[in-house]
């Protein structure tokens, strides 16, 4: 009966779920997220968003989704970070709408932000890494944090941390273009061109729950490029 009734209801709150091969672990995810989401003591909805996944992620997915009406399953033939945020930032229902990386954030990070969301109404939380898994992305991190200061004027030390929270009713009108890594700089970019909010929390966590970072040197060095591109298209 309660399931039914959160079904019916606007949820108060929607998480994007990015999901890339990550079969293995979608029922820790599940469980994890369906637990811990009822805690908030709103109504919320989950959005696996499978992208470009060559294992059977999206299958699972409908499964897991069949058991929890609030937990929604979308699959996408493309893959790529910025296409399936994006894209669940088009479906997701909810006055507060979060992203997070799914293969690394922890559930208690998560819903850290979410609470100081839902506390402060209007303004729009992220995290901050302050702990790298190496010295070389460490300075690669500073290297694109200061060009997107110097080049888009956004005054955050991790443009790119998840998870992020922000408002629905500030994502109606930011015409989102990016489908790659640049989304999260567009995104934070038009946010503080608008004199929204913008507030960074502090996390230290570093283990990942499944898989390897995919952003390697030639990625890293189209995303400095491409900041370029964006600043004319901003």
């Amino acid at each position: 009966m309660e399931l039914d009734k959160q079904k019916i209801m606007k949820p108060a709150v929607s998480v994007i779920l990015p999901i890339y091969n990550q079969s293995s672990q979608l029922e820790y995810l599940f469980e994890q997220y369906t637990t811990q989401m009822a805690t908030l003591g709103v109504t919320w909805e989950v959005l696996f968003i499978v992208n470009g996944s060559k294992d059977d992620s999206h299958e699972k997915a409908l499964g897991y989704s069949k058991q929890n009406p609030n937990v929604k399953t979308f699959n996408l033939e493309k893959g790529g970070w910025g296409r399936a945020v994006k894209f669940g930032l088009s479906k997701a229902e909810g006055e507060v709408v979060c992203y997070t990386n799914s293969a690394r954030t922890t559930i208690e990070d998560l819903i850290l932000v979410l609470k100081c969301a839902l506390a402060n109404e209007g303004i729009v939380i992220k995290t901050t890494r302050v702990i790298r898994e190496s010295f070389v992305r460490k300075i690669g991190s500073v290297l694109y944090n200061y060009e997107n200061r110097l080049l888009l004027g956004t005054p955050l030390w991790d443009v790119n941390g998840t998870p992020k929270v922000i408002p629905a009713k500030y994502l109606a009108d930011l015409n989102i273009f990016s489908e790659g890594d640049l989304i999260d700089a567009e995104i934070m970019a038009k946010l503080y061109r608008k004199n929204v909010q913008l507030v960074e929390i502090l996390i230290t966590s570093t283990k990942r729950i499944s898989g390897k970072s995919t952003t390697k040197f030639g990625s890293a060095l189209k995303m400095y490029r491409g900041l370029f591109k964006l600043k004319k298209q901003l």
